[in-house]
């Protein structure tokens, strides 16, 4: 049994440690992957990409515990999500709503609400130690998710926000960095289909700033890329990013997550200011077409 554990706790602090050691005393044979503790602070959407950009990674049967909880202690819920390849276990803020809808919608949903299966809490405010992972716990120790909580119905959970590109008439397209990587790479919500026939692989865009216009030219892979060269490239998970060779484009740039980018293909109209994405509603219900 294998628990995937995100959170925006960081490494400084004990909470990972201690959140860790309270799933292995109840499973002591569970493995516990970390996901990823830095995201920001307080920051729901990022932690929702983090999610959503790994949870198609994970094995089958994977308790996934995530904790961005701005929330915590107040009447906000938390919740556990049964879908195709696990559960999810998190606040109801929206942190989970992507990742579940990738996963192919929710198959049912418990409120986390049973006493028995929390830790003593002497204050409300450790719920990733006193209520999360003692849920994971005993889900791999084989306690059934029915047990843990009351039924929810999914309409009533929080849907994510997620912010999708805007094609305008004139073939200009309107985006934003979703994620900006360690590196400095300011991944964009574009998917390369969206520029049209009118820009192709060695072709150049211009990439509309909030305060510049530069020109990037598309290419395959970062080294591909000249000193200082503004280059635009497909990543890792399919989607158009900004980057420049063995530099951080964000610092350069001036760019962070939630940053306005429009991509005008050669051929395309001029652009104006580029406004923020349009934000779009992710629902954690199951389709039949999925």
């Amino acid at each position: 049994m294998l628990i995937a554990f995100a959170s925006d706790y960081g490494l400084t602090d004990e909470f990972v440690g201690v959140c860790k050691a309270v799933m292995l005393g109840l499973a002591p044979d569970v493995r516990i992957l970390d996901v990823g503790h830095e995201i920001p602070a307080h920051d729901v959407r990022a932690g929702a990409l983090l999610l959503v950009r790994s949870v198609q990674y994970l094995p089958d049967d994977c308790i996934v515990v995530a904790v961005v909880d701005p929330g915590v202690g107040t009447s906000r819920r938390l919740v556990g999500v049964e879908v195709a390849g696990g559960v999810l276990l998190g606040p109801d803020n929206g942190l989970l709503a992507p990742a579940v809808a990738m996963a192919g919608g929710a198959r049912a949903v418990i409120s986390l609400d049973n006493p028995d299966f929390h830790l003593p809490a002497p204050g409300p405010t450790f719920a990733g130690r006193d209520v999360l992972a003692p849920a994971a716990g005993h889900l791999a120790a084989g306690v059934p998710f029915s047990e843990l909580g009351s039924p929810v119905d999914p309409a009533t959970l929080v849907p994510g926000l997620v912010a999708l590109p805007e094609v305008r008439d004139d073939g200009s397209i309107v985006g934003e960095v979703w994620w900006v990587d360690r590196f400095g790479n300011c991944q964009l919500n574009i998917d390369p289909g969206e520029l049209g026939a009118g820009a192709q692989p060695g072709g150049r865009v211009e990439v509309h700033l909030a305060n510049e216009i530069r020109v990037a030219r598309w290419v395959h892979t970062y080294a591909d890329a000249k000193p200082s060269e503004l280059v635009l490239l497909v990543d890792s998970y399919g989607l158009l990013a900004l980057a420049l060779d063995r530099e951080p484009a964000a610092g350069s740039l001036g760019l962070k997550a939630g940053s306005a980018v429009t991509l005008v293909p050669e051929g395309a109209g001029r652009s104006e200011a580029a406004p923020a994405g349009v934000e779009t509603r992710v629902e954690l219900t199951a389709r039949d077409d999925v």
